[in-house]
């Protein structure tokens, strides 16, 4: 009896082993073929996919009254630049925006008479620095308000317009600059440089390449500045002279000669109306 039982479970057990071995066959099978024909209804319906997408697009655009959009015009077509370019252009004109202020215009002369200034009266850090150089900054725009509008009309406004293309346009802008620079550089500084970079060939002005013209301008500027402030600096070595030897006289050897005469150095300034007519020599030095 008790080997019949054994047989049967024996027998039970192995159907249950074939039973479990059917369905894991017939899943696999299964799954095969779900796979097989996902991926081939997927391969043969791609074009009625996307064009179910593109009506649906459609119909959403008809259904919406208004949309609000940004278009970039990346081509480049009769030598225009595409929107990536410019943009890029853009942010590095701004970042050699101080460069050229303090390389093209007359800044440099007007900061530097001013710092020759402010040294010569002994005032220390008195007009700070923010003062002088927004001062400086605003004579700039003064004296190259002429030069600005030309800039305006002849580059900015007929590029904006569609007119010329960026490159004609960048030409346009910087010949006023170089206008006014070849108003106000020497020629020995000029052939200076001509002869540092070995340039023969240059027989007319146009032809002086901007890496010439800039470097010579900027070292006039220095040495019309260094000029301007021995001038300025004469009256008051005088007064320091005066107030030296009087200090002397009296025995008051021990007595700083800057702290008396600094009082008699502002009051000549400002009866002299010293700030207009530093100014206003600065300003009429320029040609423009």
């Amino acid at each position: 009896m008790k080997e019949k039982i054994t047989n049967s479970k024996k027998l039970s057990d192995l159907l249950r082993h074939i039973h479990i071995k059917k369905f894991i066959v017939a899943y696999l099978i299964i799954f095969t073929v779900l796979c097989f024909g996902y991926n081939a209804h997927a391969t043969g319906n791609i074009d009625d996919t996307v064009i179910d997408q593109e009506d649906a697009i459609t119909n959403l655009e008809q259904d919406v009254p208004y949309t609000l959009g940004i278009t970039v015009d990346t081509t480049n077509e009769e030598g225009t630049l595409s929107g990536t370019l410019q943009m890029l252009l853009v942010i590095t004109v701004i970042s050699l925006a101080p460069s050229i202020v303090v390389m093209m215009t007359s800044f440099t002369r007007i900061i530097v008479v001013f710092h020759f200034l402010r040294t010569a009266l002994g005032t220390q850090s008195t007009p700070p620095n923010n003062v002088l150089i927004g001062l400086a900054l605003f004579l700039t725009l003064f004296i190259m308000s002429p030069t600005l509008d030309r800039i305006n009309e002849e580059g900015i406004q007929p590029m904006s317009r569609g007119e010329i293309t960026q490159e004609e346009g960048l030409k346009a802008c910087m010949e006023p600059l170089r206008d006014f620079m070849f108003n106000n550089v020497e020629v020995q500084d000029i052939n200076f440089f001509l002869d540092l970079a070995e340039l023969d060939t240059v027989s007319e002005i146009k032809d002086i390449p901007n890496s010439v013209l800039i470097p010579a301008f900027m070292l006039g500027e220095l040495r019309k500045s260094f000029i301007i402030g021995f001038l300025i600096y004469i009256p008051f070595v005088i007064i320091d002279m005066v107030v030296a030897s009087t200090l002397m006289a009296m025995g008051m050897m021990m007595l700083p000669p800057t702290t008396i005469s600094m009082p008699f150095k502002i009051l000549l300034f400002v009866m002299a109306n010293g700030w207009e007519l530093v100014i206003g020599e600065v300003v009429n030095s320029f040609n423009y």
